[in-house]
């Protein structure tokens, strides 16, 4: 059996700002745009993982009512989930998402489990943490 990840799912708020982080900040391709009656599906992937999208979607969409308003209020504290992503270069990675502005949650360090990491809160409030890749 083989299984591998197609889609994976981030609520957001404000789709302009989330498009500004995830394309311009960290340099994914824009692989779908579909604006719906009261959301949007906004996909977006690293180039070099074209099988992979990132589904930036509207906050509670397709919720009970009371489910979305959950969910807007954990997203606004930066309580839901994130990504983490990986680089060759968490350094110069770091340095080059601070500098378009991207809100820092915590500078590169050396974990003790072993991986030298940082992390960005997106427009939203989504944790996105950057682990550098080991070297082989």
């Amino acid at each position: 059996m083989d299984i591998a990840v197609g889609y994976t799912f981030l609520e957001v708020d404000d789709h302009e700002a989330a498009l500004a982080f995830y394309r311009d900040a960290l340099g994914f391709e824009v692989r779908q745009d579909v604006a719906m009656e009261d959301a949007r599906w906004l996909t977006v992937g690293p180039a070099a993982q074209p099988e992979l999208g990132i589904v930036l979607q509207t906050v509670g969409v397709g919720r009970p009512s009371e489910d979305a308003q959950a969910l807007k209020e954990l997203l606004a504290k930066g309580s839901l989930g994130g990504l983490v992503l990986e680089t060759d270069d968490v350094d110069a990675t770091f340095e080059s998402i601070r500098a378009t502005g991207a809100e820092v949650m915590q500078e590169p360090i050396d974990q003790p489990f072993g991986v030298r990491d940082c992390a960005f809160r997106d427009p939203a409030g989504n944790q996105i943490r950057i682990n550098q890749r080991p070297k082989t």
